[in-house]
């Protein structure tokens, strides 16, 4: 199987494809050798051929054309090549440069595969930038020269270059330099070459100017026409050096993308992807790879830790932005030359490599498998009941995926490394803790000893996009005329609760509702883990704080609040009301600061009034049953409430007016607005409609006093 040499320099006039051509020509007359060369220099068409002095009629990108057309059992490959009497085989990239866009990167690798039992070595003159066809011939090569001229712009270039392969996983291992015009005059020592740049010279080639460009301009080769110069001795030791030398060269190693995906890794059960339901292996071969992957995934991820350190690495690093880009820039160049080094052979896709860089970077610095999840724009819900259990919610519908934690301490380390940008932290003294990601989804964590079966992560992921009220309709969360009531309320400053269960969508509908307030209004939020996103300029977020280790300092909402009245508020909006502030939500509303919002956890409308009771008798407020409820009725107006329901699908179910009393301790609700559900389809999806009840709220003329326009009609029920 021919070993593939692939030469090149970012810089031009370096004499890369001079060295290519007598590279493989020494081989081929000196050592014996069936050589290959190969011109894929898409900028500098027809070089390689004019230096051999052959004149090819076909190229590889009528090959490449043929092999789209027809099967590849059917391509006469020695139609494509030129053979020369320097006793080397010839194969054009591109006869002109017209045909270069032709030259499809998909099927370089088809291109190379057809020649490859035919010769002992293929030698590749590719061009001076990363194009597609370049990086595609990479990952066909066991060994990359690099040509370097000692001075500093070719230095320079040449660093690019090395920084550019590395952040396109070629490890730099398989990289080597050739230093060309090595003792010119004025030249920099190749020690100083050496000390400058991160891999290995492995042949010095002196400087014969003349001697070069009479060869070049007779379409010999220097080691055929001149063969005693010190130009053609070097070229000729250092084909001695590429026969005898087998360290060189790095075997490539295939493995199908498909046998990355996680349910592979686990052998057993179908899962949820991004292209949907995958099926479990079958293959027990598949299955033997699949687990040499995870133990090679798991070598770099323990070099990785002890190089870098990471058990004693301080979390604060993950709190600056730039510190923290750093060192995953680090780390990747760590893993890419590991995943070599310790698989032992070049992964030759591209797309394999970085699939394992990602993965094992995402464990080691990231939120390890959640990172996937995160990025997924399906999932809604993550939940990780410990290191080997991870749920997700899609679609309503809630599902085990095959992901797992290496351990549970990589579960906790996540969970500190979620908390550390926000200045929280999670022990044994404080097992619980609710944090944020900085896209704004939602964190809580529990760990032991409370959380018994190992450490729990519930994320719930926020899209970062805002619904728009369009979108909710079109998603059948509500109807037109719902939202325009809610609309009309929400201008006209009606104080509203949005009630629900747990993953009802109460955050979502608080969201929209927040969006109907004017501009020109003064809106304060006040969150435990601030999820808001309000399109208003003018809008003040405020945000609980827990206490510190001693205990001490920490913020309530109630503090928050007693705070917000002093900041001159038009509007004020609570994340979600849970304990005592209820109170201070409940008076400011009806001490003027009028079309004010929150969310309450609640199975009902009727459920909101029960759990406002108590929670302001949670305040240890001495008041009668009917005071409260008096209080509760002269201070709300509206209560909108959301549901899940039971096909995954989240409506609100009901808009109901808080009339007043009804008697002395009842107050009267009236639904406005429900959603009514008929039946159930055969796929178990939801039937029902939106209706008015019929009922008129009785603030509906000051709305309209106030300019707003709203229909009767909207109230009629449907028929």
């Amino acid at each position: 199987m021919a070993k593939v040499i692939t030469i090149f320099s970012t810089k031009g006039g370096v004499g890369k494809t001079l060295i290519a051509v007598n590279l493989g020509v020494s081989l081929a007359r000196d050592f014996s050798k069936k050589i290959l060369l190969v011109d894929m220099d898409t900028h500098g068409v027809g070089d390689m051929s004019r230096m051999l002095d052959l004149s090819p009629q076909k190229a590889a990108v009528d090959m490449i054309q043929h092999i789209k057309k027809h099967p590849i059992d059917s391509l006469r490959k020695q139609d494509y090549l030129v053979h020369s009497n320097l006793g080397v085989d010839f194969l054009c990239g591109a006869l002109k440069p017209q045909q270069v866009p032709h030259l499809d990167p998909d099927r370089i690798k088809d291109v190379f595969s057809a020649y490859a039992k035919d010769y002992d070595y293929i030698i590749v003159d590719t061009g001076e930038s990363f194009s597609d066809v370049f990086v595609e011939t990479l990952n066909e090569s066991n060994l990359t020269l690099l040509i370097v001229t000692p001075d500093i712009l070719s230095i320079y270039s040449t660093k690019w270059a090395l920084d550019t392969l590395q952040f396109l996983h070629f490890p730099l291992s398989m990289i080597k330099i050739v230093l060309n015009r090595a003792e010119s005059a004025s030249s920099i020592s190749w020690q100083e070459v050496r000390v400058n740049l991160p891999v290995e010279i492995i042949a010095q080639i002196p400087s014969e100017g003349k001697v070069a460009g009479f060869a070049v301009n007779r379409g010999i080769p220097i080691v055929v026409d001149s063969p005693r110069t010190k130009l053609a001795v070097a070229i000729r030791k250092f084909a001695q050096m590429v026969v005898e030398n087998s360290t060189l060269f790095i075997e490539h190693r295939d493995i199908d993308n498909l046998k990355l995906k996680d349910a592979i890794l686990e052998k057993s059960g179908a899962f949820w992807s991004k292209e949907g339901m995958v099926e479990p292996l079958t293959d027990t071969s598949a299955a033997d790879e699949a687990d040499e992957i995870v133990i090679l995934k798991r070598r770099i991820h323990n070099r990785l830790i002890q190089e870098l350190n990471l058990k004693r690495l301080d979390m604060k690093v993950f709190s600056d932005a730039k510190k923290a880009r750093d060192l995953k820039d680090k780390a990747e160049i760590m893993v890419t030359n590991f995943l070599t080094e310790e698989a032992g052979s070049f992964i030759a896709s591209q797309d394999v490599r970085r699939k394992l860089v990602k993965e094992i970077l995402d464990e080691a610095l990231g939120l390890g498998p959640l990172e996937d999840l995160l990025s997924d724009p399906t999932v809604t819900d993550i939940m990780v009941n410990n290191k080997d259990e991870i749920y997700v919610e899609r679609f309503g519908k809630i599902a085990l995926t095959s992901k797992k934690f290496i351990s549970n301490d990589q579960v906790k380390t996540t969970i500190e490394r979620i908390i550390a940008p926000i200045g929280r932290r999670i022990d044994e003294s404080v097992p619980m803790v609710d944090a944020r990601l900085p896209d704004g989804s939602r964190v809580n964590a529990i760990i032991q000893p409370l959380a018994l079966t190992g450490p729990t992560i519930t994320i719930r992921k926020f899209r970062k996009e805002r619904f728009k009220v369009e979108e909710l309709i079109k998603f059948n969360t509500l109807n037109q005329n719902m939202a325009d009531f809610i609309r009309a309320c929400v201008i006209a400053r009606k104080n509203i609760i949005v009630s629900g269960g747990t993953g009802s969508g109460k955050t979502t509908i608080l969201n929209v509702l927040s969006s109907f307030i004017p501009d020109n209004e003064r809106i304060v939020t006040l969150e435990d883990a601030a999820e808001l996103r309000l399109s208003q300029e003018h809008w003040i977020r405020l945000e609980s704080r827990p206490p510190n280790i001693e205990g001490k300092g920490a913020i309530s909402i109630r503090d928050l609040f007693r705070n917000t009245l002093r900041m001159r508020p038009d509007r004020i909006i609570v994340g979600e009301c849970r304990g005592i502030e209820s109170l201070d939500m409940l008076q400011a509303m009806n001490t003027g600061h009028d079309g004010s919002m929150t969310t309450i956890h609640a199975n009902s409308t009727q459920d909101v009034l029960s759990r406002l009771d108590s929670m302001i008798l949670m305040a240890g407020v001495e008041l009668p049953i009917r005071a409260i409820r008096e209080m509760i009725a002269s201070s709300l107006d509206m209560v909108v409430h959301t549901a899940r329901l039971s096909d995954g699908t989240r409506k609100i179910i009901q808009i109901t007016e808080v009339a007043g009393m009804k008697d002395e301790i009842h107050i009267d609700l009236r639904d406005v607005f429900m959603f009514k559900q008929t039946g159930v389809d055969a796929q178990h999806n939801i039937l029902g409609a939106f209706t008015a009840t019929g009922y008129i709220p009785s603030f509906v003329e000051e709305i309209r006093i106030k300019g707003i326009q709203l229909p009767d009609e909207i109230f009629k029920p449907a028929v």
